[in-house]
């Protein structure tokens, strides 16, 4: 299903447009410029299409948005063909689909795999990009769109001793393409976010022993998976037209579910705990959609954190155990929220044991052991659930140079500033997809893309109709914007938590919240705003002289 790199024989030394990353963003955007007529290269690390689900093959690895909307919606035969299996698709499955559209659009014969895109400079005379990848292949393009992911550079825990551990060491961002078997095995598991939260269960299923080294408790809704009927499925197809445009338009973070008229304290004790436990028994996201306040008010919040902090309580058997799993640094959805299969029940099993590294961090790992506390937890295998260097950690391995020689990273040396999440002041025809400062994370991933692909499009055509030479980001309405997103983050609870959102999971980077949190529908008619009125804000510059759009 992967071909390989073309040959510098048979590739182009110039093209309109090259786009960093073949996941779900980059395939799309290459489908979207071919059907516009514009020459386009695609630039992919990895041996294949499907981008973060190429990469995260961890046991028990699944999308945490159902399956029959996290699938694109810009072909209607595309929907209609596609038959999901289950109500959230297993990683695998989500992959198998990225293979589908590549093959079903011929997608791969404009895409180079195993090739890294390492740096990228702006000539300012030529006004062109010059694209250089880890085979030491040099093209011009036009435009460069980094489709680059949010969730794609897995972050290698510095760990005192960990490259004398003689054991294998996985990280669930960087998985075997091979299955790996834990049988028999005593496995340490660093780290309990959303992999560590779905691999666990799996992975005590195999092991002789499971130890699960638990920095910050966190939140986590029962899935409740199950496989999808013929009926479910028609009958999400027969309403794909109002699903799409209630995700795009009115749902806040791009799903498609039923919106709440009231806050937490609106209702009764006994009123509230039975729309949660409603909430519960049904699984899933939606659990935060039984008030419209949970984010922005503590006491409401408070309400929804007890409810799960309780279940927690009665699932798990030890109550020590039980209260170290209990999150309390934070309030609950303010990290993102993971849905499970039995992650809470799997502590009941005999061979499964939790070690506090919040209270006593990893001392050192030593050939055999992981050390706590003086204490040598023995294990034959790691597993590290350690997350991702996650909105900026994909960019910044490449070396962008923009005006004036100044590099990208030197610019978000402070932390990442755009306008939109779409462009950064200095980098003339750079679009970034789903980049800092837009929806991207706090949403259904696909609704984003699709919206910033489709607008990045659209101004490509303005551009060339236009017969303009770039388009940047002006420096004061980038200001306005970076303000603008901490603003709205700020009104609600979301700050208060130490998460990668707000790039408090990699020691030494700045603290700002990455995301926009104003909704996705609101967030696309901004965009659809600033287009119509010349894309206001963007510094254009014609073949003659440079114009700043009206303001």
């Amino acid at each position: 299903m992967t071909s390989a790199p073309a040959s510098p024989a048979h590739a182009r030394e110039a093209y309109d447009v090259v786009v960093v990353g073949a996941g779900f963003a980059g395939m799309y955007m290459l489908h979207r410029l071919r059907g516009l007529g514009f020459s386009a290269r695609v630039y992919e690390q990895g041996g294949g299409v499907g981008g973060t689900w190429y990469w995260n093959r961890y046991p028990g690895a699944r999308c945490d948005v159902e399956s029959m909307q996290y699938s694109y919606s810009f072909s209607e035969q595309l929907q209609q063909e596609w038959d999901w299996s289950e109500r959230y698709a297993p990683q695998a499955e989500i992959l198998k689909y990225a293979n589908h559209v590549a093959d079903r659009f011929d997608l791969r014969r404009d895409i180079q795999f195993d090739t890294r895109v390492e740096r990228a400079v702006f000539d300012e005379r030529a006004k062109r990009w010059s694209v250089t990848t880890s085979g030491g292949e040099t093209v011009q393009a036009q435009f460069v769109v980094l489709a680059t992911g949010c969730l794609s550079n897995a972050r290698k825990p510095d760990i005192k001793g960990l490259e004398n551990f003689e054991g294998p060491v996985y990280h669930t961002g960087n998985w075997p393409h091979e299955e790996v078997d834990f049988t028999g095995l005593r496995v340490g598991l660093i780290g309990t976010g959303s992999s560590g939260i779905q691999s666990a269960p799996v992975i005590a299923g195999q092991a002789k022993h499971l130890t699960v080294f638990q920095r910050t408790a966190n939140f986590s809704i029962p899935a409740r998976n199950a496989a999808l009927s013929a009926e479910e499925r028609d009958a999400f197809r027969n309403n794909y037209p109002e699903i799409r445009r209630f995700a795009r338009e009115v749902a806040r973070n791009g799903i498609y579910a039923e919106q709440p008229d009231r806050g937490a304290l609106d209702d009764s004790e006994d009123v509230r705990r039975g729309k949660y436990a409603g909430r519960w028994e049904r699984g899933g996201l939606t659990f935060m959609y039984a008030y419209n306040n949970l984010g922005l008010d503590r006491t409401a919040n408070d309400t929804a954190a007890d409810y799960v902090r309780g279940k927690i309580a009665e699932i798990v058997r030890d109550p020590a155990t039980a209260k170290l799993l209990q999150p309390n640094s934070h309030p609950i959805g303010t990290k993102r929220i993971c849905i499970d299969t039995d992650y809470f029940a799997t502590f009941n099993r005999p061979n499964v044991s939790l070690v506090d590294i919040k209270t006593n961090p990893i001392e050192e790992i030593t050939a055999n052991a992981v050390r706590v506390a003086g204490q040598d937890h023995e294990v034959d295998a790691l597993v590290l659930a350690t997350g991702f260097d996650a909105m900026t950690g994909s960019v910044a391995k490449i070396d962008i140079h923009g005006r004036g020689g100044r590099t990208l990273n030197q610019k978000w040396a402070e932390g990442p500033k755009t306008y939109l999440g779409l462009m950064s002041a200095g980098f003339p025809n750079l679009f970034i997809i789903t980049g800092p400062g837009s929806p991207s994370v706090l949403s259904n991933m696909i609704v984003s893309i699709e919206q910033h692909v489709d607008w990045i499009a659209d101004c490509l055509v303005h551009m060339r109709k236009d017969g303009l030479a770039t388009m940047e980001a002006g420096g004061e309405a980038e200001d306005k914007w970076v303000a603008h997103v901490n603003e709205v983050a700020a009104g609600t609870l979301y700050p208060q938590a130490n998460s990668w959102y707000m790039g408090a999971n990699i020691p030494g980077k700045p603290r700002i919240f990455m995301p926009y949190i104003g909704g996705v529908g609101v967030y696309r008619r901004i965009c659809d705003e600033v287009a119509a009125k010349g894309y206001e804000g963007f510094l254009i510059e014609r073949a003659e002289q440079p114009q700043a759009a009206a303001s």
